[in-house]
């Protein structure tokens, strides 16, 4: 729990959870078909004033461009960061947490542990601490086998029953760590060795409570499903920056998250009643009013799925979550904790990423039953054409690490057709903690450890 204005707030929980997403598929439902009920000349009203309303909000927040956001998209250059150039002393640096929480992770826990101990930071400065949450694999020989080659690497292990998924595994080490941030990475997570040198310098001197690297793909020449991936990744920041520029907010994406600590234990640390524990985060830094940072160049590199079954399970859970977040934290959205700025983003953001699949079903559903033309083409329309500019503004952009996907023609629309997905999993996960039992378990993304050349941290490359 934390305190901003004397007012209390709680971490979200699964408290009424069921009976708030059966209230927002109603309200959909009702909003897809209700059109229908309107006089023809009158049914598009609603889907043109929203996708002019939406589309307009979207549009204009992607083509805020990397100009106006030069210092929240650019890591500091050693070379010129004063940091670096005064004096180099240690305690220019605050201390640094590098926290991994692994399960099975067999496959890449031996680079991550090799590249981290690569990093370029002050001596006692960085740590780096991996939560061993009941792997069943080799995953805890390998790590004993690390802390033989690398001394200062502090294992935490876990029983496989421990509870609180990967928000508790993160808890364990929030507990057993002292340093002024925490660096939150995934197993197969892939860093420059001068990645901290610039992030740091990034966070302090733009005065983020945290800051979320942008995620680059090292997998996406494997097929077209990992190629989309890189694209959307790149989209994501894209978007985020847009966001933050035009005094809306940005999230953290798990993977890449550097986090104050003093805030985050003010909040609570890590909610261990949420699938998604860098979404709900996010919600919670923002009710106390913490800023959260994009940065674009040096990205944390990691793997993209490469299948369409192993996609289907990933994003239910990211589904879940975030839905989950805006059940849990929907008062304090439109209270005065937020600008109206705050407010208007999230809910454009909500009404396009989570309503909108399903009032589409159930506009599909009333068109079949009643025998009329669907009310809410235009919407979807101008939502896909809003992503295809997205892709093609976020790939065009100078970046460091792996190569981003041209954004060709063929490329926009397979990234377009892509993105589909999202209003079958939608609503899937929305009927599903509408009327199943609730379920909170981890389930994490399979690591394959392909390993490609990490890129040089130079832009342009």
């Amino acid at each position: 729990m934390f305190r901003r204005g004397g007012r209390a707030v709680a971490a979200g929980t699964g408290d009424h959870r069921r009976g708030k997403t059966v209230f927002f598929l109603a309200a959909c439902g009702w909003a897809g078909a209700a059109p229908h009920w309107l006089d023809p000349s009158r049914s598009l009203i609603p889907a043109f004033t929203l996708a002019m309303v939406l589309g307009g909000y979207a549009l204009r927040t992607l083509m805020r461009g990397p100009d106006q956001q030069t210092m929240q998209r650019k890591g500091s250059d050693p070379d010129d960061s004063p940091s670096f150039s005064a004096a180099m002393s240690a305690e220019l640096f605050p201390t640094v947490d590098v926290v991994v929480a692994a399960r099975d992770e067999e496959a890449v826990v031996t680079r991550l542990v090799e590249r981290l101990s690569a990093l370029r930071y002050p001596d006692g400065r960085l740590s780096l601490c991996v939560v061993d949450d009941g792997s069943e694999d080799c995953t805890p020989d390998r790590l004993a086998e690390l802390q033989v080659r690398f001394p200062s690497l502090r294992v935490i292990s876990r029983p496989r029953n421990a509870g609180g998924g990967k928000s508790g595994a993160l808890n364990a080490a929030l507990a057993q760590t002292e340093g002024e941030w925490l660096l939150i990475l995934d197993a197969d997570a892939q860093l420059s060795s001068d990645q901290l040198e610039r992030l740091m310098p990034f966070a302090t001197s733009g005065d983020w409570s945290a800051v979320q690297m942008r995620k680059a793909v090292t997998n996406a020449s494997s097929n077209w499903l990992t190629r989309v991936q890189a694209m959307e990744m790149a989209f994501d920041a894209q978007l985020q920056d847009g966001r933050l520029a035009g005094g809306g907010v940005a999230e953290l994406r798990g993977n890449g998250e550097l986090l104050r600590r003093d805030l985050l234990e003010a909040c609570g640390g890590f909610n261990e009643d949420t699938v998604t524990d860098d979404l709900d985060l996010s919600f919670r830094l923002m009710l106390h009013g913490a800023r959260i940072g994009i940065l674009w160049d040096p990205p944390v590199q990691e793997e993209a799925v490469e299948s369409l079954q192993a996609l289907w399970k990933q994003r239910q859970r990211w589904a879940e979550g975030g839905l989950q977040r805006f059940l849990d934290y929907w008062s304090g959205l439109i209270s005065s904790r937020l600008t109206p700025a705050q407010r208007r983003d999230m809910a454009c953001f909500f009404l396009l990423q989570y309503a909108l699949p399903v009032v589409s079903w159930a506009d599909l559903f009333t068109s079949v039953i009643s025998r009329t033309t669907p009310a809410y083409w235009p919407l979807s329309i101008v939502a896909f054409s809003v992503s295809g500019v997205a892709y093609w503004r976020g790939c065009r952009r100078p970046s460091e690490g792996p190569d981003l996907p041209s954004p060709g023609l063929f490329n926009l629309l397979l990234g377009i057709a892509y993105l589909s997905h999202w209003f079958l999993v939608i609503p899937w996960v929305t009927l599903r903690m509408a009327f199943l039992p609730k379920r909170l378990v981890w389930a994490k993304t399979t690591h394959s450890g392909q390993d490609e050349k990490l890129q040089a941290s130079e832009p342009g490359i």
